[in-house]
């Protein structure tokens, strides 16, 4: 991996190297500036074109090194849900994709990244004001590294789900060329503004579709919009409706096996009620993660049920609650999901984590990315009752989360998105990076869109190799699947 001539180019894991970005940071904006033209000789524009993997490159073991560490049963759901289509493989394979972007080329310029910023993982959810607004939705790969190859990420899912959709080649690369080039433009836009105008920048749905009203059609605007209401009901209430229901006089979570299952159902007897202890451990130490203010609230609330839910496509196998809080009575209920945090698959390539642990690397990448956190949003690292200490974090179930149905999506409706996409990547880039560096070193050309357009088409390609590569393991027998699920 190439360095450029900033000091943000060296790992941000230690006091030292941070001392050394607030430097960088203060330095005068025409001097951040210079920094960010004279890396474009390290890493000229031109030069993001490029995709070379390594000879001896095997996806489907990258892809395997951690199935050890997953809950065993799991496992074969997760090869099952990767192989619906190439872009759900290209989902559930950060770790292949992070291996492939450690050789190319890189700006030098750091900032704190999404570590798996696909289309998918841009949603809606509520802020603390009760605002629907626009954001990354999951960090389970957050680290500062180059922000390069969030860009990169981007920009090669919007290539895999546009052919999946059935676009051509010429729309495939318009959908790229709007994300890059909304991400270029917002990042010189905050390139020219405070720290505090930067840091308070966010995405609110509906100025966000008042201005898009223009670029889709009738249909499209009236299908988002109800898009919109439904994430409006997806609360604890509406999660309390659909997921539980009252057994004996209790309220418990409904076993929908093996997507859900209840924690009686898991572990009978004496092992369920460890774990509910444990579980109750882990939320009194969580607790102290959260503002005071916060902590109180949480407070209010009592655990009365647990069960372990399979989520997402890339996160199946790692460990994951789904916790019922009552509050004043039954119609005061609150969902948190306590989610397993592992190593992020950058880490071998940019260093370790200054965090203690994993959770906490996740939450402080999100609380640095997000411009509106959930209000209960913490860490603990647990001992489990199998003798292992285990890192999670908790955050709301459902909190008005919602998300763009990819397949299927128009090629028209795609470049409006992608364009979303990258607007927001960048508002998260700048609350970290040295966004005049990087403006700099982007300029007001294309040329930087064009070449991670060429990047996104390779990459696609390759994706589809890697797709194959998988259904030929499964074939052979090397990797077990449960498909449909």
């Amino acid at each position: 991996m190439r360095a450029g001539p900033s000091a943000q180019s060296e790992a941000m894991t230690s006091p030292e190297q941070t001392t050394k970005l607030t430097r960088t940071a203060h330095l005068s904006p025409a001097e951040r500036a210079r920094l960010g033209k004279e890396a474009r000789r390290t890493a000229p524009l031109e030069s993001h074109a490029g995709l070379t993997p390594a000879g001896k490159r095997n996806p489907v073991t990258i892809m395997t090194a951690d199935d050890a560490a997953r809950v065993p049963e799991l496992v074969p759901i997760r090869y099952g849900r990767m192989l619906v289509s190439p872009f759900t493989f290209y989902r559930g394979a950060a770790g292949v994709m992070a291996a492939d972007l450690a050789a190319t080329p890189v700006s030098g310029f750091r900032a704190q990244t999404c570590g798996d910023a696909h289309l998918s993982n841009f949603g809606f959810f509520a802020s603390a004001e009760r605002a629907l607004v626009f954001d990354i939705n999951d960090y389970d790969e957050t680290l500062p590294g180059p922000w390069e190859w969030d860009v990169k990420r981007l920009a090669a899912s919007l290539a895999v789900a546009s052919r999946q959709n059935g676009h051509d080649a010429k729309q495939s690369r318009r959908a790229v060329l709007s994300a890059v080039a909304a991400y270029r433009t917002a990042m010189r836009t905050f390139a020219k503004r405070t720290n505090l105008q930067v840091w308070y920048a966010q995405l609110d749905v509906e100025p966000m579709l008042d201005r898009l009203s223009s670029t889709l059609t009738p249909a499209q605007v009236k299908s988002t919009r109800a898009m919109l209401d439904k994430a409006r009901t997806r609360d604890s209430m509406q999660a309390l409706a659909k997921l539980s229901a009252v057994v004996g006089g209790e309220r418990r979570i409904v076993a929908t096996p093996p997507i859900v299952v209840p924690v009686e159902d898991l572990l009978p007897g004496t092992s369920a009620d460890q774990l509910f202890d444990a579980m109750q451990e882990l939320i009194d130490g969580y607790s102290q993660s959260l503002s005071p203010e916060r902590r109180h609230l949480l407070r209010q609330y009592r655990l009365v049920h647990m069960a372990r839910k399979v989520v997402g496509v890339g996160s199946v196998g790692t460990r994951s609650w789904v916790l019922l809080m009552i509050g004043r009575d039954e119609n005061d209920p609150l969902f948190l999901q306590a989610k397993e945090a592992a190593a992020s698959v950058l880490e071998e390539y940019v260093g370790a984590s200054e965090f203690e642990h994993h959770g906490e690397r996740v939450v402080a990448g999100q609380r640095t990315m997000q411009a509106s956190g959930d209000i209960f949003l913490g860490t603990h690292r647990t001992h489990g009752i199998d003798g292992k200490d285990r890192d999670f974090y908790v955050r709301q179930l459902r909190d008005w989360k919602g998300s763009v149905e990819i397949e299927g999506i128009r090629a028209s409706g795609l470049t409006a998105y992608a364009s979303i996409c990258g607007w927001t990547l960048a508002r998260a880039h700048a609350r970290s990076g040295d966004r005049i560096a990087i403006a700099s070193y982007l300029g007001s050309s294309d040329r930087f869109d064009n070449a991670i357009a060429d990047f996104a088409e390779a990459y696609a390609d390759l994706n589809e190799k890697d797709f194959r590569l998988l259904k030929r393991a499964v074939r052979d027998g090397l990797i077990e699947v449960r498909e449909g699920i």
